[in-house]
C-alpha cells in the first residue's frame, strides 16, 4: 500500500488517515450510565486545620455506595508514621492501598538510610502514587482526594498539604477541607478565622477539637454521604492531633464528655 511520507512522525495522524477511528474505552454501565459519564462520589467529610501547637486531623465514619450506608464505622484518618497522617476522601480500597504503600516506603528509607524522609520527599511520594493512579481515577472507580498532615521537625511547625486525584499537591496555609460534605463546612472555618476573633492558629486543643467536632455535625446535617455522631453506640468522629510529640488519637471517652458538655444543643 502507498503512503505518503508527509506525517513527519505523527503515527496517529498516520492511522487516522488511512481510515483507522478511536474511541474512548466502555465502562460497564452503572446506575444506567455509561461510557465515562460516571459521577466521582466522594461520601465523606474530613479536614484539617492548624491549632495552638500542632496539626488536628479529623474525619466522620460513614463509607456509602451511592445511596447506601455500607459501613459507619470506618477510618478515614490513618497513620503513616510518627509525625504525619493521611485522610482519605474517595474509593476506600485505593485510599487504604495509597495510605499502606506510604506507610511501608517511609519506614524502608527510615530503615535503609538511618534517617527521615524529608517532608519534601513525603509529599511527592503521595503525588506520584496518585498519579499513578490517574487511570482507574479517569474512570471514576479508584479517585481518591486525600489531605496529608505532618509536623516538620526541622522547621517545627505543622503543615497541611491537600491533593487533587490527579497528583496535583497543594498547602493548605491555615486549614483544608474534602469529600462531599466540605462545601457545607468551608466557609464556616473562614469565617471563624477571620472574624470571629480568635484565629484557627490560637485555639487550644479542645476548643479546636469541639470546633472540629460542631463542623463535622454541620456537615452531616447536609450532607447525606456525612455520617454523625451516635451516642447509642458511641459512634464518634476519628479525631487526631500531630504535634512535635507525634501522632496521638482523641479518645472516645475525651469525645464523648466534650460533646455532651460542648456540642449538644440542650
Amino acid at each position: 500500500m502507498a503512503t505518503s511520507l508527509t506525517h513527519d512522525g505523527d503515527f496517529w495522524s498516520l492511522l487516522k488517515d488511512n481510515g483507522y477511528r478511536f474511541s474512548p474505552p466502555s465502562l460497564p454501565a452503572v446506575n444506567g450510565q455509561q461510557n465515562g459519564m460516571l459521577p466521582v462520589t466522594q461520601g465523606t467529610t474530613i479536614l484539617a486545620l492548624k491549632y495552638r501547637t500542632g496539626v488536628l486531623v479529623a474525619g466522620d465514619r460513614r463509607a456509602t455506595a451511592g445511596t447506601t450506608v455500607m459501613h459507619d464505622r470506618t477510618d478515614k484518618v490513618l497513620d503513616i508514621d510518627r509525625h504525619s497522617v493521611l485522610a482519605i476522601a474517595g474509593v476506600p480500597a485505593t485510599a487504604f492501598e495509597i495510605a499502606r504503600v506510604m506507610e511501608h516506603t517511609f519506614k524502608y528509607y527510615r530503615r535503609s538510610q538511618l534517617q527521615e524522609l524529608s517532608l519534601e520527599g513525603k509529599i511527592r511520594a503521595l503525588s506520584k502514587l496518585l498519579k499513578e493512579n490517574i487511570p482507574m481515577a479517569m474512570q471514576g472507580i479508584g479517585a481518591v482526594a486525600p489531605i496529608y498532615a505532618a509536623y516538620d521537625i526541622q522547621r517545627n511547625e505543622g503543615k497541611i498539604f491537600f491533593y487533587d486525584m490527579l497528583g496535583a499537591g497543594f498547602e493548605g496555609v491555615e486549614y483544608s477541607v474534602s469529600g462531599s460534605g466540605s462545601p457545607a463546612i468551608r466557609g464556616v472555618l473562614h469565617y471563624q478565622n477571620r472574624w470571629s476573633g480568635e484565629p484557627l492558629a490560637t485555639m487550644s486543643e479542645g476548643k479546636a477539637i469541639v470546633l472540629t467536632m460542631r463542623l463535622l455535625e454541620t456537615a452531616a446535617e447536609f450532607d447525606s454521604a456525612t455520617g454523625g455522631v451516635n451516642r447509642e453506640s458511641r459512634l464518634y468522629p476519628l479525631i487526631k492531633l500531630v504535634t512535635e510529640a507525634g501522632v496521638r488519637d482523641i479518645s472516645i471517652e475525651q469525645l464523648e464528655s466534650l460533646y455532651t458538655s460542648k456540642v449538644t444543643v440542650t
